[in-house]
């Protein structure tokens, strides 16, 4: 699905397997960012429409994890062992991922286990410029969610486009949330006054304003119906 001029959501509910968390794909020149792998219940389907949108035009550079649960992990082995790519992560996400945690990670709540995944490039800031092809990506660490959320942003056509899976939470001791870090991280997601939103598991957010609300209502949960 084609969002704007070389950005695609590639896998999710429709797209690939409907456990999946989005799946989203950018492209700079020769080189391409995965952001998130989803479970890897659809790994052939996901290939499929990454061939559609770069072919053999691009190579796909960077797996880009937004944080280590398993609707935007469990696929991030085969996404690593079919393109060569780097994969990125927050040190915090990272150590439950390497170490195939199925709580943290929530592999059990899927039905699954984790096996132990790499990452390739630990993030340790609040903020870290990744550049890919003539394109640059700012990694923003966002935690609540999971120790380790990561937002990333880039520019597209002049819009800053926010990839910001998960906004919405849930959050769960199981997950190791943080509620106060969580609604920090919110305040600081809506000062980036994002033109599109790209969210794990809402889809598409266009528009600031619209971006701004979905944003607003995570942070003030509202009586029904609320998006949260």
């Amino acid at each position: 699905m084609k969002i704007r001029n070389n950005l695609w959501q590639v896998g999710g509910r429709g797209l690939t397997d409907p456990s999946d968390a989005a799946i989203y794909l950018v492209r700079f020149m020769d080189k391409a960012a995965l952001i998130d792998a989803g479970t890897g219940r659809n790994h052939a389907r996901l290939v499929k429409n990454i061939s559609g949108c770069i072919g053999n035009d691009a190579q796909l550079e960077y797996l880009l994890i937004t944080h280590c649960h398993f609707d935007h992990i469990g696929g991030a082995q085969a996404v690593k062992d079919q393109y060569g790519c780097t994969v990125v992560a927050h040190e915090l996400d990272a150590a439950y991922m390497e170490a195939g945690d199925d709580r943290v990670t929530a592999a059990s709540w899927y039905g699954s286990r984790l096996m132990p995944l790499k990452v390739d490039v630990k993030l340790t800031e609040t903020e870290t410029d990744i550049n890919v092809g003539n394109g640059l990506i700012k990694a923003i660490h966002c935690p609540g969610h999971s120790p380790g959320s990561l937002v990333y942003t880039t520019r597209i056509d002049s819009e800053l486009i926010l990839f910001g899976q998960d906004l919405h939470g849930p959050l769960h001791p199981d997950l190791l949330s943080d509620e106060d870090q969580y609604l920090d991280s919110l305040r600081k997601v809506l000062e980036l006054n994002a033109d599109l939103l790209l969210e794990g598991h809402f889809g598409v957010i266009e528009t600031k304003p619209e971006v701004r609300e979905f944003i607003d209502s995570c942070i003030t949960p509202r009586p029904e119906p609320c998006r949260c």
